[in-house]
């Protein structure tokens, strides 16, 4: 096809999408590029490429991009065409499990642009197709749309959501529940084949007007669903077992969903303490005081900071927009700043405090003594803990010492959450699922009851976060990570920089020579195959670099363990372990030739 003829083509499938787009404001914007493309404009030219350079794919994580018109975009069509395939799917995996069975699904959104219209739709298509199909009432985190999955025994669950993308992206996440998947899958976002399956599906959807949309006929659910998982979440803090709840928390929603819930859910809990930064607390499509709506982000936590520091704060909370991530900050006694908290500090924090829960409540059950030879066996009784391969290694240890089973998983709560016999399970992104009976993802606002109860916990005794940290680190070692992040323009480059690794492996990093390799793509026993390359050195230092699944980046992540003998060595502990990860940062730029 001649350049002329292409752009012919790219017009005519512009005019052709803009007549059948039922969204007036999308097909007015296809229509003024197709004015300019013609008049010459480069920019609008490039702009119309690429909103029909392909069809925008769906995978284990759905569907996500930027608003706007075309097949490449997130929008009214494409979302309808989402939600005709996976209807086709549901329809025909419930019918092959338990014939005669009608479908059921539940749909929740967030406050982005258009998320309320591609819910409604979405729900309208449902109804259409013959699935019994309920409508969250409103704007609510992403943890509740997966526990409603369960709670309401739905084949699937849809949230629209984009999570902690910059304003302008939307995207479609899918769970799968009850009939239409095993037992360790139901309540979960899907996995292979799953996402294949329905992909093929969307496939066939058609063009816009041989999908059906109902007029009416779904279930818009009242406010018991909130009022059922917020009892349920405040209900997981022990007040027996950890009594404290004098805790100061300032906590942002960053201009999200979360904020409402999580301040019921806190102060349900007993911990009523809790003071919202105020120009973040409502939630807002455009996100204005932050520059990218994702707690790990610099500068994301700026206004909550200050604000702890005026009230002379114990904690910081926060959520990602969708509530289904938590980050912590505190006020480091080393150096009197506050600061943010790793994912992987984190969720060592967690797995600590859950492997207490379950030792004193075992305890508390028999009687016996909920340290030493009393604390093991739990392992028999099916206690799984697990994080994702490119987590901390502290967590195994921690699960190791109190008798625990621990897994690794690929990244991601899809994984995680299937692991049988799961009692917790994180990955460093600042997710965490401290309750998979009732949640099986991630969960920021579950997450903040049990890191407020732990906080808590050691302000009643006179101690820090910190100092709960550094009593693992004696015990365990000190695990230090960090990481390195690419992004790139051309997704072509991530290839490259993989094959470079694979075709002049590393042979040491920081000084210590590499002992193990694993090229993740070959899969194993223990992990399907995925794109990432897992680097051990004989100083137990551990290298691995993947790309990114739901952003142009190329992710590196680094950690170093140092042996601690006393509380006394623990500052010099740091200052070897931080630059034993620069050392090894120096030799992964090296190795990538950047």
């Amino acid at each position: 096809m001649t350049s002329s003829e292409a752009d012919l083509q790219l017009l005519n499938d512009a005019r052709a999408w803009a007549a059948q787009d039922p969204d007036p404001r999308t097909a007015a914007t296809l229509t003024e590029l197709v004015k300019l493309t013609e008049a010459g404009t480069p920019a609008a030219r490039q702009d119309l490429e690429d909103s029909f350079r392909g069809t925008l794919q769906f995978g284990t994580a759905g569907l996500r991009a930027a608003l706007g018109p075309g097949p490449n975009r997130m929008n009214r069509v494409v979302v309808r065409r989402a939600a005709a395939g996976f209807a086709n799917f549901l329809v025909r995996a419930v019918a092959e499990a338990v014939p005669g069975t009608r479908p059921r699904a539940v749909v929740g959104y967030d406050a982005r642009y258009n998320s309320d219209i591609f819910a409604t739709e979405t729900a309208a298509v449902f109804t259409a197709a013959g699935i019994e199909t309920f409508l969250m009432p409103a704007p609510l985190p992403t943890p509740l749309l997966a526990y409603a999955v369960r709670a309401l025994e739905c084949d699937g669950g849809v949230m629209v959501t984009a999570s902690h993308n910059p304003p302008q992206d939307n995207g479609y996440k899918v769970y799968l529940g009850r009939h239409a998947v095993e037992e360790s899958g139901r309540g979960a976002q899907i996995v292979a084949p799953y996402d294949a399956l329905i992909a093929t599906e969307i496939s066939k959807a058609g063009d816009l007007a041989s999908i059906p949309l109902a007029q009416d006929g779904w279930t818009v659910l009242d406010d018991g669903i909130v009022q059922d998982y917020g009892a349920a979440t405040a209900g997981l803090a022990d007040r027996v077992l950890f009594p404290a709840r004098d805790l100061k928390i300032v906590l942002t929603p960053l201009h999200g969903v979360g904020g409402a819930t999580a301040v019921s859910v806190l102060e349900a809990a007993g911990f009523t303490d809790v003071t919202l930064v105020s120009e973040q607390a409502e939630p807002d499509p455009d996100f204005p005081t932050v520059s990218f709506p994702n707690p790990e982000e610099t500068g994301a936590l700026d206004l909550a900071l200050g604000e702890a520091m005026q009230a002379d704060a114990d904690i910081v909370l926060a959520n990602d927009p969708d509530a289904d991530r938590a980050a912590v900050a505190a006020k480091d006694p080393d150096t009197g700043a506050w600061r943010m908290l790793r994912g992987d500090e984190v969720g060592a924090l967690l797995g600590a405090h859950v492997v207490a829960r379950l030792a004193a409540s075992k305890a508390d059950a028999t009687g016996a003594d909920p340290t030493g030879a009393d604390a093991a066996g739990v392992e028999a009784a099916g206690g799984v803990f697990a994080n994702s391969i490119v987590s901390s290694r502290l967590l195994s240890r921690i699960a190791a010492a109190a008798g625990y089973a621990h897994e690794e998983t690929l990244t991601g709560f899809k994984w995680i959450s299937r692991v049988p016999g799961l009692v917790y399970g994180y990955e460093e992104a600042l997710g965490y699922c401290v309750a998979p009976d009732l949640v099986r993802d991630k969960d920021g606002l579950s997450a903040a009851v049990l890191i407020a109860e732990l906080a808590a916990a050691a302000k009643a005794e006179g101690r820090t976060i910190f100092d709960t940290l550094d009593e693992l680190y004696l015990v365990h070692g000190l695990h230090a990570s960090d990481q390195l992040s690419i992004r790139v323009a051309d997704l072509g480059l991530l290839d490259a920089m993989m094959n470079r690794l694979r075709v002049n492996p590393p042979e040491s990093f920081g000084g210590s020579a590499v002992e193990s390799f694993v090229d993740l793509a070959e899969g194993s026993e223990q992990l399907p195959p995925t794109d990432g390359l897992l680097y051990v050195t004989r100083d137990l230092s551990r290298v691995i670099i993947r790309p990114s699944g739901t952003e142009p980046k190329l992710k590196c992540y680094l950690e170093v363990i140092q042996s601690v003998g006393s509380a006394a060595e623990l500052p010099e502990a740091r200052l070897a372990a931080r630059a034993a990860l620069d050392q090894v940062l120096t030799d992964v730029r090296e190795a990538l030739g950047l």
